[in-house]
C-alpha cells in the first residue's frame, strides 16, 4: 500500500507542476483553434471559392476506386460511404490543407509577436573604469590622485571635478 501511495503523490505533484497545467491549457485552446479555423474553411472559405468555380463542393470532390454494393454514380461522398465504395476523398484533404496552412500561419504570428516582446534592449554601457591624464593623455584609473605615467598630481583637478 504504501507504494501505491507513493506513486499517487508523485503523479500528484507532477500534474500540479505549472508547466503541465500550462500545457494542458494550450492543447484544450489549440483544439477550439482547430475547430474554428476548420469551421471557417469549411463554412467561409470554401464555399465562395466552388461558387466561383462552378458551384463545386470541396467537401464532396471524391474518386471511386472500388464501387459499394450499390453501384454508382454517387452523389456525395456520405452516399459512396454508404454503399460501401472505395473513395479517395480528395475534397475534404483540400480543405484540411487549407485549414492547416492557416492554423500554420495563426502560429506563425503568434511566434512571432512573442519573440518580438522577448527581445530586448542591449544593456547601457557600464561607465567608465579610466579618465585621461590632463597633462600626459595617458588612461589612468578614476580614483589616481597623480599620473602612473608622468607623475603628475592630480589633487587639484579632483577637487574641481
Amino acid at each position: 500500500m504504501p507504494k501505491k501511495f507513493s506513486m499517487l503523490q508523485e503523479f500528484k505533484e507532477f500534474a500540479v507542476r505549472g508547466n503541465v497545467i500550462d500545457m494542458a491549457v494550450g492543447i484544450i485552446i489549440g483544439a477550439a483553434f482547430g475547430a474554428i479555423v476548420n469551421s471557417l474553411v469549411a463554412d467561409i472559405i470554401m464555399p465562395p471559392i466552388g461558387l466561383l468555380l462552378g458551384k463545386v463542393d470541396f467537401s464532396n470532390l471524391f474518386v471511386v476506386l472500388k464501387p459499394g454494393t450499390t453501384p454508382g454514380p454517387y452523389a456525395s461522398v456520405a452516399q459512396a460511404k454508404a454503399a460501401g465504395a472505395v473513395t479517395i476523398n480528395y475534397g475534404l484533404f483540400l480543405n484540411q490543407v487549407i485549414s492547416f496552412l492557416i492554423v500554420a500561419f495563426a502560429v506563425f504570428l503568434l511566434v512571432r509577436a512573442i519573440n518580438r516582446l522577448k527581445r530586448q534592449q542591449p544593456p547601457a554601457p557600464p561607465p567608465p573604469a579610466t579618465k585621461n591624464c590632463p597633462f600626459c593623455c595617458s588612461a589612468i584609473p578614476l580614483k589616481a590622485v597623480r599620473c602612473p605615467y608622468c607623475t603628475s598630481s592630480l589633487e587639484a583637478e579632483a577637487r574641481t571635478s
